[in-house]
């Protein structure tokens, strides 16, 4: 296959050819003698998420949802930029938290597009019980971190899990993470009020990432310790859902300039709900609610439970209300996470053996319209 475009980057026109054979990689990138020969779109790697609960009204949380309805919410995704994702199960039923996770493992071993799910997320159920922070996870289902549970989730996904987000302020929360950071498991912060000395105590264990920094804690000012302390790691890494409505602008423009935007990662967070209608939705058997201003909240309520973010939108978010360049915010959404999230065959963009996650689009008056998608080398979304 061989695709045309500009280098957001350089601006440069670029001639690129992928080897299907040799594992669906990019083989050449080359510079166009003459411009004019290239299509005039933007061409930069596939967008990546590390955190998606469900999409286009499909549940990645429900162990009932559907092979064929896994790979809409691939396709659906796959149709904003983003062709590489962890689905992410959260705090429930032990039992049904294995079912979820072996029907994701299902998934990405049996459908065309399935590897586009490069590892799983669990969030939970190792999070803090009070309410505040607790976030819409049920309470009756967080539990403090064990190892011989987290085996048998991992079981269950196949070897798929990735990332696990859980709150430091649990005794036994030191020893899981080095437990599974031995293993090759990313360990994210998350959903906590845990005290700056917790937070360095998890951080000198193992942990490199904050999950969704600045909400999920119950915070109202954002200046509190367990915030901070977050901010001011160097050795943690952040992501941070930019919709609108989860975060201040300040706060979001504070936290990249402190954090640095090398550490910083774009997530969407995205529930079911994401690219549909508003209405009433299901998050892993909590009853949400999509409202007309693309909120998401536990039905009922004004406590929100995910978003209907997709990343695409993000991506032109963070530069509006940041300032960001387009290749600066693209960084947040293709090399960072793929350094965050282990993913391989994605941390140098497009260059020659990476992996051939490729999308084009126009870029007017700060918006993005996407024209084609592909992932491993294989459209997967736009044009004909």
């Amino acid at each position: 296959m061989t695709l045309t475009g500009i280098d957001i980057r350089t601006g440069e026109a670029l001639l690129i050819e992928t080897d299907q054979e040799a594992g669906r990689v990019i083989e050449h990138v080359d510079p166009l003698l003459d411009p004019s020969q290239a299509d005039p779109l933007f061409i930069a790697p596939g967008f990546i998420d590390l955190q998606v609960n469900g999409f286009a009204g499909v549940d990645f949380n429900s162990p009932a949802t559907t092979q064929d309805e896994i790979a809409t919410a691939i396709q659906r995704m796959a149709s904003t930029g983003t062709t590489r994702f962890f689905p992410t199960v959260i705090t429930g039923d032990p039992l049904a938290m294995c079912a979820a996770l072996r029907n994701l493992a299902d998934a990405r071993e049996t459908l065309e597009f399935g590897d586009c799910m490069d590892a799983f997320h669990v969030e939970g159920p190792h999070i803090s019980p009070e309410d505040a922070p607790r976030g819409a996870h049920p309470k009756q289902w967080v539990r403090p971190p064990d190892i011989s549970e987290f085996r048998r989730f991992q079981e269950a996904a196949r070897g798929n899990i990735r990332l696990v987000t859980l709150a430091p302020e649990w005794p036994q929360a030191n020893a899981y993470i080095e437990e599974l950071t031995g293993d090759g498991v990313v360990c994210a912060i998350g959903h906590t009020r845990a005290t700056a000395a917790q937070i360095h105590d998890a951080v000198s264990a193992g942990a490199t990432l904050s999950t969704h920094l600045g909400n999920g804690a119950g915070s109202k000012t954002r200046t509190e310790e367990f915030i901070t302390a977050q901010l001011n790691e160097p050795r943690l890494a952040a992501s941070f859902i930019v919709d609108g409505h989860h975060l201040p602008d300040d706060f979001l423009r504070h936290a990249l300039e402190t954090k640095g935007l090398e550490r910083s990662v774009l997530v969407t967070d995205a529930v079911a709900p994401a690219l549909c209608a508003p209405g009433p939705y299901q998050l892993g058997g909590v009853d949400v609610e999509l409202h007309a201003d693309d909120r998401v909240t536990l039905r009922g309520g004004t406590r929100l439970a995910g978003s209907a973010l997709r990343m695409d939108h993000a991506i032109e978010n963070v530069m509006r209300i940041a300032g960001l360049t387009l290749p600066e915010a693209l960084s947040l959404a293709t090399n960072n996470p793929a350094r965050v999230g282990k993913v391989r065959g994605r941390l140098k963009g497009l260059q020659r053996g990476e992996r051939a996650d490729i999308v084009r689009f126009h870029f007017t008056d700060g918006q993005i319209e996407m024209v084609d998608v592909y992932a491993g080398g294989k459209q997967i979304s736009g044009r004909a």
